[in-house]
């Protein structure tokens, strides 16, 4: 059974630990980090499903923070703030945050609405991600089939999954720590250098069969685009 990973940024820790212990209550593995940092670091770093997100945090404020993972990896963000005014929600949702709650909030509120975020999520992704179709390049997620043109590549699990990250969240710097996380399943290191080399192969093939090489980029310093 696959374990559902939520992430908790929230510097209250009375808050936090009794928010947390409510979702833990119902099966869910939670993060919990006190300050904006931590926070941003352990969001690219783990395999999360979702994020709550204090709006009062400080050094980075919760909407910086918001844009800053926004900018680096596709994942639902929930929104707490005690700050309920009609301007601020706009701003967040302008942002992308997918729900914004009003602290103080009722725990059974927070745990059923944390259950539609990611309801919607699932849908959204069972709906949209059985095939991936960008120009002539084809990914068939049930068979990892990978068709450029019309013509069969071979690609191992790993290079698929990487592949289909990238193109699935087309235009946008996947960054490394998200990337060995959901692809290779372990902590990023800037020594290993092993998703470079399976980036490197997948170009290759691509290229061969047609593909401009400027479309699978790397962006130095902070991760691959599709494009």
């Amino acid at each position: 059974m696959t374990v559902t990973r939520l992430l908790v940024i929230e510097q209250d820790k009375v808050f936090s630990d009794r928010m947390s212990g409510v979702l833990r209550g119902q099966g869910y593995e939670v993060t919990q980090c006190f300050d904006s940092q931590q926070g941003l670091t352990a969001a690219l770093s783990k395999n999360i499903d979702l994020i709550l997100l204090d709006a009062s945090l400080p050094t980075i404020e919760g909407l910086s923070l918001l844009q800053r993972i926004r900018i680096s990896i596709p994942i639902p963000i929930m929104v707490l703030s005690a700050e309920n005014l009609e301007q601020s929600r706009i701003e967040y949702y302008q942002q992308g945050a997918d729900d914004f709650i009003a602290k103080p909030a009722n725990m059974i509120e927070i745990l059923l609405r944390v259950k539609a975020v990611l309801r919607r999520t699932f849908e959204q992704e069972n709906k949209n991600s059985s095939v991936l179709d960008v120009d002539q390049l084809t990914l068939v997620r049930a068979q990892q089939q990978v068709m450029f043109n019309g013509d069969h590549l071979e690609f191992t699990p790993i290079q698929f999954r990487l592949l289909w990250v990238l193109v699935e969240n087309r235009y946008q710097v996947m960054s490394k720590p998200y990337l060995y996380q959901a692809v290779l399943d372990r902590a990023f290191s800037r020594y290993d250098r092993s998703l470079d080399m399976h980036l490197s192969r997948i170009r290759k093939k691509l290229v061969e069969m047609g593909m401009a090489a400027d479309r699978l980029a790397t962006v130095h310093g902070k991760g691959y685009r599709f494009a």
